[in-house]
């Protein structure tokens, strides 16, 4: 399989900077640099192998391979279809479809989002394990973005603390909204009586979720989803706590009479890449089952 690999041709502006004072401001720390020396990486400048005190200059190719990524035993590869929306040698971005778990669970042992990653880098021979950054839950649909090595996962982590991985969710639910724009700030924890179920506690997490109304329907809303927070189940929990559940949502509440699932889909994607520093933004349709 082949490593995981960077390229850079060195400018003006990062000459006589030692290759650790470079690498350290793209955010390569001191262990994987410890890594890359002693578990089969390799730092080269102009194709000659080199330690980190070379001193860089202007038109110098430096370039960095990571040593092999251990996966997991227990993560299981599977030949699963996936939805790609885009690819590159950093990151995926996959449509998720409805009733696929992000990652295996007790209950999901397979089948899993992750476990058809697993099977596809087998097949692209792509060395890495699974590094979901934006995990959706098992029956909300939607894009989903994946960072095709630790040290990609750990550059979006970096993008997340600054809010530029930004999601943006269709919904149906319930009722009529007065108000075509709205914000819910009710901080969210665990139900003390359930280890999945969530809601709106006094000690619970601040969280912070924004909603516009697309079209009012006869018992049900269309509504646009957005938030400057990531608790679990956060949309859910939000919207049944102002009286608006998700249309077939059994666990906060929603009338399951039309939909075997939350009427929820993530629809749009928007970050700066964490290699090129490109916008990217994509879109996904609301999918068939849950369209209004």
């Amino acid at each position: 399989m082949a490593p995981f690999n960077l390229h850079w041709v060195i400018e003006e502006k990062d000459a006589d900077k030692w290759i650790k004072q470079f690498l350290a401001e793209h955010e390569i720390s001191r262990r994987a640099l410890t890594d890359i020396k002693f578990n089969g990486g390799n730092i080269s400048v102009n194709g000659k192998e080199e330690n980190v005190r070379y001193k860089l200059r202007t038109g110098d190719k430096l370039d960095i391979v990571f040593p092999p990524e251990e996966r997991s035993e227990t993560l299981v590869s599977e030949n699963i279809p996936l939805n790609i929306v885009f690819e590159d040698p950093s990151i995926l971005v996959i449509d998720k479809p409805p009733y696929m778990s992000t990652i295996p669970s007790r209950e999901h042992p397979t089948g899993s989002l992750a476990n058809a990653l697993m099977g596809y880098y087998e097949k692209q021979s792509i060395e890495s394990s699974a590094h979901i950054v934006t995990r959706l839950d098992r029956n909300t649909s939607g894009l989903v973005l994946i960072a095709k090595h630790r040290y990609i996962h750990h550059l979006c982590s970096l993008l997340q603390q600054k809010r530029q991985i930004k999601r943006t969710y269709q919904a149906l639910a319930e009722g009529y909204f007065t108000d075509n724009f709205g914000t819910i700030e009710a901080p969210i924890g665990r139900k003390e009586t359930s280890i999945i179920e969530r809601e709106v506690r006094p000690d619970g997490q601040y969280a912070c979720t924004h909603f516009e109304v697309l079209e009012q329907h006869v018992g049900f809303s269309h509504v646009k989803v957005w938030l400057d927070t990531g608790r679990t189940h956060q949309i859910r929990v939000h919207m049944s706590y102002i009286g608006h559940p998700l249309l077939g949502d059994d666990l906060y509440g929603g009338n399951t009479t039309q939909f075997t699932r939350q009427a929820l889909h993530c629809s749009d994607l928007h970050f700066i890449h964490p290699i090129t520093k490109e916008e990217m933004t994509f879109h996904s349709e609301i999918p068939e089952d849950i369209r209004p």
